[in-house]
C-alpha cells in the first residue's frame, strides 16, 4: 500500500517513462523519465544542503515544469514543500517562509532582492537555489549545473519511504489575526484524497488534465498528483492565459484537455466570453469545480455550450481538501435558480452536522458541517490554540474538523450549503478572512479605522471597505488600489472603498458592523 505521495509518481515513471508528463504551453514539455531525472537532481542537491526528513523547503517560482520538478525533488528528499504565491506581496511570502522555518528555498532570482529586504527584519535567509527564471525545466537544470558539485546517489527505495503522518506540504490560507496560517497536510492526508479521486473519476494514461490553480492553492493537489499518478499529461495554464476567457477557451481545445478543474468564476467567464462554439471540445469528459458557489445561470449556460462532459461540484476547505461532492444532473431546468448541493461525504471521510454545542442535529435542520477521517489536516503550523479550536472532539476521542460552513442535510446523506458562521468568505476560489483585509488596510498611514464587509451577488461576492481617515484629505481610489496591491494578494483587494468621518460604534465602543451593513 502506498504511504508516500511521491511513490505514485515514481511508479508512473517506471510504467510510462516516455509518455508526456507535463506540458508548458509556449515553453515545451517533459516526459516522465525526464521529469524523474530532474526531480532526482533536486533531491540530491537538497541533500547536499543538509535537507532531510521533517524539514520544510520553500518554492518561490511561477507555475512551470521547474516548479513540478521541485515539488517531487523535495518530497523525494523526505521534506515537505511550502509553495508561496509569486504574485503576492514579498512581505507576505517572506512571512510564510520564515514562519514555518524553511531550511532551503528554490526561488527565481527576480524575487531575491525584495526577499532579502523583507528577511532583514525576520532573520537569516534559508539556503538558496536561485533560478534565472522558469520554463520547461531549463532554468532549473542550469541552476543545478552551476551549483556546487554534489555526489549523485543512485536512487534507492529508502529515499522514497515516508511515514503516513510525515508532512507532505504546508499550504497557507488567510488568517483572522491578519497573518496567514499554515495548514499542515501529511502524506496520509494527500494519499487518501488522491485515492478517492482515482476511485470516483477513473483517470487513465490517455487523459489530459488542466492545471489552472496556482500551486499554493489546494486545487493543485488534484491537478498534479492525480494526473501524475496515472501516467496522464498535465497542461500548465499560466496566469496570463488563466483569466483570459478567449485564450483559455482556445487552449483547452488545442491541448485536448479531458479533465478540467477550477473555481466556478473561471468557468463562468468561459461561458460568457469564451466563444466556446468556435472550438472542438470532444475530448473533454469531466468538468470539476470547487472553491465557491457556482451561480446556476452560468452553470446552465456552460452545460448547454459544453453538453458532453459530466459536471461535479467538489466542496471542501484546505484543511480537508475535498470532503463532499455532487454530480450535477442534466439537463439543468430553466426554472432552477438555487445552487446545487455540495453533495455527499467522500468515502475516505465522515461528516456530521452539529449545533452550537457540538451536538448532532436532525436531517433538515441547519448546523455546522464537521469532518473527520484520513484526509483531515494535522493542524495549523505553530498555532496550537487555533488548532485546538478548529476541532470538536467527541466522546470516543474522534477529532472532527469544524468547517465553519452552515449546511442542511436534505435529503439524508446530501448536504446543502447555507453560509458561514464567521467572517470568512470564499472569493475566486480562495478562503479569505475579512480581518486579514482589515489588517492590511491599517498598514496605510492615513487609515484611522477600517471595517470590511462582504455582500453576495450574482458573480460571487462583493467586498466593501468602510474607512475613516486621520487627515482631512482622503487617499484617492487609485492610491488605495495601488496600496492594497502592495500589501494584499489580488483576490483580497476590496471592490469598493467607502469613506466616513468616523465609523459607527456600539455601546461598548466597538465598530458597529450591523449598522454598516444597513448602509449598503
Amino acid at each position: 500500500m502506498t504511504t508516500a505521495l511521491h511513490e505514485y509518481f515514481i511508479d508512473a515513471c517506471a510504467c510510462y517513462p516516455e509518455r508526456t508528463a507535463v506540458i508548458e504551453p509556449g515553453h515545451g514539455h517533459v516526459s516522465y523519465r525526464a521529469l524523474a531525472d530532474l526531480s532526482d537532481r533536486v533531491r540530491d542537491h537538497l541533500r547536499s544542503l543538509g535537507v532531510s526528513g521533517g524539514d520544510r523547503v520553500g518554492i518561490y517560482l511561477h507555475k512551470s515544469v521547474d516548479a513540478v520538478a521541485a515539488i517531487y525533488g523535495i518530497l523525494k528528499a523526505g521534506a515537505a514543500y511550502v509553495p508561496v504565491d509569486p504574485g503576492a506581496p514579498p512581505a507576505r511570502c517572506a512571512y510564510i517562509l520564515h514562519n514555518c522555518g524553511v531550511k532551503a528555498l528554490i526561488v527565481e532570482g527576480r524575487f531575491l532582492a525584495r526577499l532579502q529586504t523583507e528577511f532583514a527584519a525576520l532573520g537569516p535567509l534559508p539556503k538558496l537555489l536561485a533560478l534565472d527564471g522558469t520554463g520547461a525545466g531549463a532554468p532549473l537544470r542550469k541552476a543545478l549545473d552551476a551549483a556546487e558539485p554534489v555526489t549523485r546517489h543512485p536512487y534507492d527505495e529508502a529515499a522514497a519511504e515516508a511515514h503516513p503522518q510525515d508532512l507532505a506540504y504546508i499550504l497557507y490560507t488567510s488568517g483572522s489575526t491578519g497573518r496567514p496560517k499554515g495548514v499542515m497536510l501529511s502524506h496520509e492526508n494527500a494519499v487518501s484524497f488522491v485515492d478517492w479521486c482515482s476511485e470516483v473519476f477513473q483517470p487513465a494514461p490517455e487523459d489530459v488534465f488542466s492545471s489552472h490553480a496556482p500551486f499554493h492553492f489546494d486545487l493543485s493537489i488534484l491537478d498534479i498528483h492525480v494526473a501524475l499518478k496515472h501516467g496522464a499529461s498535465l497542461v500548465l495554464v499560466g496566469e496570463d492565459i488563466g483569466k483570459d476567457p478567449q485564450r483559455l477557451a482556445a487552449l483547452i481545445a488545442e491541448q485536448k484537455i479531458s479533465i478540467w478543474y477550477s473555481a466556478p468564476s473561471i468557468l463562468a467567464l468561459l461561458a460568457q466570453f469564451g466563444n466556446l462554439s468556435r472550438h472542438d471540445y470532444s475530448r473533454l469528459r469531466l468538468v470539476l469545480f470547487a472553491g465557491e458557489v457556482f451561480a446556476v445561470k452560468h452553470l446552465r449556460s456552460l452545460a448547454s455550450l459544453l453538453p458532453g462532459p459530466r459536471y461535479f461540484n467538489l466542496y471542501g476547505p484546505t484543511e480537508t481538501n475535498v470532503c463532499t461532492f455532487h454530480e450535477v444532473p442534466r439537463p439543468i431546468p430553466d426554472e432552477r435558480t438555487t445552487p446545487y448541493p455540495i453533495g455527499a461525504c467522500c468515502s475516505h471521510l465522515a461528516c456530521r452536522v452539529v449545533d452550537g454545542n457540538g451536538n448532532s442535529v436532525s436531517p433538515g435542520e441547519e448546523g455546522e458541517l464537521c469532518v473527520s477521517g484520513r484526509g483531515v489536516m494535522q493542524g495549523y503550523w505553530a498555532l496550537p490554540e487555533q488548532t485546538a479550536g478548529a476541532f470538536l472532539v467527541d466522546a470516543a476521542g474522534t477529532r472532527w474538523y469544524r468547517t465553519g460552513d452552515i449546511v442542511v442535510e436534505s435529503p439524508p446523506g446530501e448536504y446543502v450549503y447555507r453560509g458561514r458562521r464567521d467572517r470568512m468568505i470564499k472569493r475566486r476560489g480562495y478562503r479569505v478572512e475579512l480581518g486579514e483585509i482589515e489588517a492590511g488596510l491599517y498598514r496605510h498611514a492615513s487609515i484611522k479605522e477600517a471595517a470590511v464587509l462582504a455582500f453576495p451577488n450574482e458573480e460571487g461576492v462583493e467586498v466593501v471597505a468602510h474607512l475613516s481617515c486621520r487627515e482631512s484629505k482622503r487617499p484617492s481610489l487609485v492610491e488605495m488600489k495601488g496600496f492594497c496591491a502592495g500589501h494584499l494578494p489580488l483576490y483580497m483587494i476590496p471592490d469598493r472603498f467607502v469613506w466616513h468621518d468616523a465609523l459607527p460604534k456600539t455601546s461598548t465602543d466597538k465598530i458597529d458592523y450591523q449598522q454598516l451593513k444597513a448602509l449598503r
